[in-house]
């Protein structure tokens, strides 16, 4: 289980620091003002405590990594700052310099990871730790200086996302007027009534079959909930307005 404590830990002015990512959008870092430790190493083994993985999950390493580097120039006497993210995780960057204190820094993509960092190969990971493809909103920040490594809140808050965003899909059997007009009454109702942020994909069933599949989708149209949990579908009758957000939790079901 994860340990905390109220005390903030400050960011030192020279340091090392590197973050490891889930694909699922979960964060751990540390900060290491010694230049000495094993990094990688400790952030899959607390990963692994953390969200009880079978083992240390060091595949996440060349695909989900940031490393950052503030060093002093012997000739200038400025603090000198290098930092790098895998291509995949730059999206991230607001949440990087936020755990870094690293203002609107810039961060570079590191070398691409040929062969490790395919979705295919990272996909075959995905049945024996399915806990990294969750989001658990985690943000943690793992000390090193002591024997026994702790888990501490980050030193500043850190919004990552809306307290609620929808994330829906809606699958439909190719692309017709009925279509549009599904979905111009579905964005005009969330709109009007849904009250929070939302993302709604738009998928055909019959040129993303192997989608649908994953969706356990067998009918069209079907609107399914994705976030936040429970998972939810509603078939056929998306002229329902009331139906439609009771689906979405957004009015009670009474």
């Amino acid at each position: 289980m994860t340990k905390s404590t109220p005390d903030n830990l400050p960011v030192p002015r020279l340091y090392k620091g590197i973050a490891l990512f889930t694909p699922g959008g979960d964060l751990i870092y540390c900060i290491d003002p010694h230049k000495q430790g094993r990094w990688h190493s400790h952030l899959c083994a607390a990963l692994q405590e953390i969200l009880d993985l079978p083992e240390p999950p060091h595949f996440l390493v060349p695909c989900y990594t940031a490393t950052v580097d503030h060093w002093l120039d012997p000739q200038t006497q400025q603090v000198k700052t290098f930092a790098e993210a895998s291509p995949g995780i730059l999206k991230h960057q607001a949440v990087l310099n936020a755990i870094f204190s690293t203002g609107d820094l810039v961060w570079q993509p590191s070398p691409w990871q040929e062969g490790l960092c395919d979705r295919l190969v990272l996909s075959t990971y995905r049945s024996s730790f399915p806990q990294l493809w969750e989001d658990h909103d985690l943000i943690v920040n793992l000390d090193l200086s002591e024997q026994a490594p702790k888990y501490y809140p980050p030193a500043i808050t850190v919004q990552k996302a809306p307290l609620k965003t929808y994330v829906l899909r809606l699958f439909v059997a190719g692309h017709s007027a009925n279509t549009e007009r599904i979905l111009k009454n579905l964005h005009e109702l969330l709109e009007r009534s849904l009250g929070y942020p939302y993302t709604m994909k738009v998928i055909d069933v019959l040129t993303n079959p192997e989608q649908a599949e994953i969706d356990q989708v067998s009918a069209t149209p079907t609107l399914v909930k994705v976030w936040p949990l429970p998972i939810r579908r509603m078939v056929g009758d998306l002229d329902n307005a009331d139906k439609i957000l009771q689906m979405l939790g957004a009015i009670d079901n009474g």
